[in-house]
């Protein structure tokens, strides 16, 4: 195998350390190929040559001549050293639960690249060229998802990851899962046989963890961005007043997120006929708080995420295994970068953002639903209520999973257990901490796609007024998939159906381009 693979045309150069977030939701979405940049060719070089040398050396260096952990005391003989790092990855592959799905399976690996590019790991250039052929060629380990407490690395994790690289465990090689091996050799590419520190350098790391947290991360930002139109829609739908998203009120607070949140409603809501048609003469002094306060809310939520997106960027770039090589001072150093504490404060920022935009998401649906408060609509939303039920039951089950969120958003980075005989005594939780975002944004997915429901319904039932341009173009792609209710059916396949419109952002497509653009990591 050569020692770098000449970059396709169609691969995505990366460069570590300045690696954005646009471009790995690239990777994300598309299943990219990824090369890194010629830059952070010399310093991985350089990094192996001093682990070479240290595991030549008489002096102990952590995890090159020595064992791990709380075995870090015994020396290891310089023949022994392919030994050692098989043993360490075969030894880690405990990983139990759900294998990863593909598309986070492949960040992974790209988040691993990008760490090992900074040139402190100690890992050969040969290291980097499999990863990158197997990323080029389909060739993606099976990676069950539990496992991992988010300190001394994501090790159950990674370790199945790497051990697809030695021909162990299990891969799949364009889609078909099969024993590595047998995908490593269908893709033409060959079983590395580890040097010093390897196998540590591929499975310290909280790659596993940012992976989690970056998918959850990018769906959130999509939810958050769908719920502003959907709540704007529901508005509408209640005929509610517009006055408390003016720029002035939001401005007198000064919080982006919630100055851009009403700025977007504004332009959402803009021309409806629906809205210049109770503007005067209306009794009603104050709409409730999930009208009223949506620009507070989804837009706190919003700062959540860009505070948790600025993180998440950071920690993509970062070198996080250990010992790591300190080049420049030719030493190399025992460190803790492995813990996972940032990741998973952000992946709680994250979950309580999710949790939030649903909680109010919810509340809208509930009055649209309710006669009383929906000012007109019919009961549920059904034009023959009592022998039809309408959304009545929709409206239940976002209220079942507005709960179950809340459940979910309760912080996993205050939780902690020492493992390894105490060795590794305070650890972040990150990992699972963050896979749960993936079930949350499902959830979330689900609610906003009933409020949608539910929005479109109400603005119906106001002809012939109409909505907004912009909204009303979101109405029409709607109907495309769903038609109005009027009788009662069979309501799964709607509900479902909504929920994807707001997870592959269709709705958002039909939008003009510029008009959600700020809001997005």
């Amino acid at each position: 195998m050569p020692a770098f693979s000449e970059a396709n045309l169609s691969d995505l150069i990366l460069t570590p350390g300045k690696t954005t977030l646009a471009q790995l939701e690239r990777v994300w979405r598309e299943g990219l190929a990824v090369r890194l940049a010629d830059s952070a060719r010399d310093g991985i070089a350089r990094s192996a040559a001093a682990i070479e040398a240290a595991a030549n050396g008489d002096v102990p260096v952590y995890g090159v001549n020595t064992g791990f952990g709380k075995l870090a005391s015994i020396k290891i003989a310089a023949g022994d050293t392919a030994t050692l790092q098989r043993n360490l990855i075969l030894s880690h592959c405990c990983g139990v639960g759900e294998p990863v799905e593909p598309e986070t399976v492949r960040l992974i690996m790209v988040l691993k690249l990008l760490s090992l590019g900074r040139g402190a790991s100690g890992v050969r250039p040969q290291v980097i060229a499999l990863i990158e052929d197997m990323l080029a060629r389909g060739v993606l380990p099976v990676i069950p998802s539990q496992g991992s407490v988010g300190a001394s690395g994501d090790l159950a994790p990674l370790a199945h990851m790497a051990a697809a690289m030695l021909g162990e465990g299990r891969a799949t090689h364009q889609g078909h899962e099969m024993p590595a091996a047998d995908a490593l050799a269908a893709a033409g590419l060959t079983p590395i046989v580890l040097a010093a520190k390897e196998g540590l350098a591929l499975i310290n790391g909280t790659q596993v963890s940012t992976a989690f947290a970056l998918s959850g991360l990018w769906d959130g930002f999509r939810a958050a961005r769908n719920a502003l139109v959907s709540s704007s829609l529901s508005t509408d739908a209640i005929m509610g007043s517009t006055a408390p998203f003016l720029d002035e009120i939001h401005q007198l607070r000064g919080h982006r997120g919630q100055i851009l949140a009403a700025h977007a409603i504004r332009k959402l809501m803009e021309g409806s006929e629906i809205r210049e048609s109770h503007r005067i003469g209306d009794t009603r002094v104050q709409d409730p708080y999930c009208i009223r306060c949506q620009p507070q809310v989804t837009g706190a939520c919003l700062d959540l995420l860009w505070q948790a997106a600025r993180t998440l960027e950071i920690e993509a770039n970062a070198a996080t295994d250990n010992p790591l090589v300190l080049v420049e001072a030719d030493r190399i150093v025992s460190g803790g970068n492995f813990h996972a504490e940032p990741v998973a404060f952000a992946a709680d920022q994250i979950a309580l953002a999710i949790a939030e935009i649903g909680a109010i998401s919810q509340r809208r649906i509930a009055l649209m639903v309710d006669p009383v408060l929906s000012h007109d609509l019919p009961p549920f939303l059904t034009p023959d209520p009592g022998l039809n039920s309408g959304l009545m039951i929709a409206e239940v089950t976002s209220a079942a999973l507005m709960s179950e969120n809340k459940h979910l958003a309760n912080p996993c980075s205050t939780d902690s257990t020492p493992t390894s005989a105490n060795q590794e005594d305070h650890v972040s939780m990150a990992a699972h901490g963050a896979r749960r975002l993936r079930r949350m944004n499902a959830n979330l997915a689900h609610i906003i796609g009933i409020e949608l429901l539910c929005a479109s319904a109400g603005v119906e039932f106001r002809a012939p007024l109409k909505t907004s341009a912009p909204l009303q173009a979101v109405l029409a792609r709607l109907r495309q998939a769903i038609p109005p209710l009027g009788q009662d059916r069979y309501m799964a396949p709607d509900l479902a159906e909504a929920a994807a419109l707001v997870r592959d952002d269709v709705l958002i497509a039909a939008l003009p381009g510029e008009l959600l653009a700020e809001v997005q990591p």
